[in-house]
């Protein structure tokens, strides 16, 4: 990847990560990610689903478990030729290929059934837009965060992993 990949730094309650986008083959998520990150939108919102051994997911709720509300969803890019793999970033969305907004996922390991497979609603997969670069042993370890169901969602920390804050560095 070229030097000019833009990257996001995220200060956590569980310490310091940082990713590393991929305009170039995912030009669409990248820009929608970047907005929300340039608006402070992240600041403040929690990992409210965690689950070692699949993902960490999170940027769609508040402290209070509030959702935030969001920007209009963007088209899927699963297709892009990158792969759900250990580290990776990608949208989380719902049953419906263009829904993600702005909440995302860090993949524990290779989540090969994420994998885009074909345009059908079981095949599309998740889009992946970027990757840890700094900072995956403390994703690592809100893995180990005890877990409970918190206003019908599992998987959601007992104590909150909050993003303090998000911010572009490169």
């Amino acid at each position: 990847m070229p030097e000019t990949q833009p990257r996001v730094k995220f200060q956590t309650t569980a310490g310091d990560f940082t990713i590393e986008l991929n305009p170039e083959k995912a030009p669409i998520t990248v820009k929608n990610f970047l907005t929300y990150v340039n608006e402070g939108f992240y600041n403040g919102t929690v990992f409210h689903r965690v689950i070692p051994g699949f993902m960490a997911q999170g940027g769609g709720f508040d402290t209070s478990f509030k959702q935030k509300a969001t920007h209009d969803t963007i088209k899927i890019e699963a297709d892009n030729g990158l792969k759900n793999d250990r580290g990776t970033v990608a949208m989380a969305r719902t049953g419906i290929p263009d829904s993600a907004s702005s909440q995302f996922f860090i993949n524990y390991k290779d989540n090969d059934f994420l994998n885009h497979s074909a345009p059908t609603s079981q095949g599309w997969g998740y889009t992946v837009f970027g990757k840890v670069v700094e900072g995956m042993d403390v994703v690592d370890e809100m893995a180990k965060a005890p877990t409970a169901t918190r206003n019908g969602h599992q998987d959601v920390p007992k104590t909150d992993i909050i993003i303090e804050k998000a911010e572009v560095i490169k």
